[in-house]
């Protein structure tokens, strides 16, 4: 009998970067187990990419339970996990914005990367060798006007991927945080700006080659695979167009 394939799973697979990094880690050669809210649309992943939907809010510590449950009780072992469940929500001053939206924000992308570490992490440890991949921003290291909820929330994802490399030290298992810069994709945006299409379509106007969900995924791929004494601490990957977080080139 052949050795079951080693496990990956990705958080936030529905769409997006989640999705991408989920096709590159199946062919790769691993097991997907793609963790999101939206079923039909990881029922229909799973299918294309011979993969495991397990539904999973990452703001609900049942669901996180259950999720890690139904990991555990695969049979290859867990060697990587994608912590790429995230977003932002609106863009206003801190003296006019909604607090709710900063709620969402540090729920979905902090404690629910916090939940699904924890509740993994035992399953991680008993691989012989794993790693932690956490889906962070160029947001993380850098701040701009209107944008302090959610550089607040990825620059807590630098502390927690910089405190989780010292807490592992000594065991096999390596911490990657991936800091993309302005991507395109379906729906970061759109949610960004809940729901207003127009807007959202104005941040990437005249931007001639924004990154892909697919160019984030080739680096999760490329981290993963590197040899198991080698930890890729860091990537922080904006396209050409891109020098910061606030200067972009654009043409008319």
């Amino acid at each position: 009998m052949s050795n079951p394939r080693p496990v990956a799973v990705v958080t936030g697979a529905s769409s997006g970067i989640g999705a991408a990094s989920a096709r590159r880690l199946a062919a790769e050669g691993f097991q997907v187990v793609l963790g999101a809210r939206r079923r039909d649309r990881l029922d229909e992943l799973a299918k294309e990419l011979d993969g495991v939907a397990v539904t999973l809010d990452v703001t609900d510590e049942a669901s996180v339970t259950a999720f890690a449950e139904a990991v555990e009780a695969l049979p290859g072992p867990l060697k990587v996990l994608v912590n790429n469940a995230g977003g932002a929500r609106g863009q206003e001053p801190i003296e006019v914005t909604d607090p709710a939206d900063w709620q969402w924000m540090y729920e979905v992308n902090v404690i629910g990367t916090l939940r699904v570490t924890k509740a993994l992490l035992p399953a991680l440890k008993a691989a012989d060798d794993a790693i932690v991949v956490l889906m962070s921003s160029t947001a993380g290291h850098g701040v701009y006007e209107g944008g302090a909820g959610y550089t607040g929330a990825k620059h807590a994802i630098n502390a927690f991927s910089e405190t989780l490399r010292l807490e592992l030290n000594g065991l096999p298992i390596r911490v990657t945080e991936i800091a993309p810069g302005m991507v395109k994709t379906d729906e970061f945006s759109v949610t960004r700006f809940k729901g207003d299409q127009a807007r959202a379509d104005k941040v990437y106007e005249g931007v001639a080659e924004p990154l892909t969900a697919d160019d984030i995924a080739d680096i999760v791929g490329w981290t993963v695979t590197r040899p198991k004494h080698v930890d890729i601490d860091l990537v922080v990957v904006r396209p050409v167009a891109q020098a910061s977080n606030y200067k972009v080139s654009r043409k008319a």
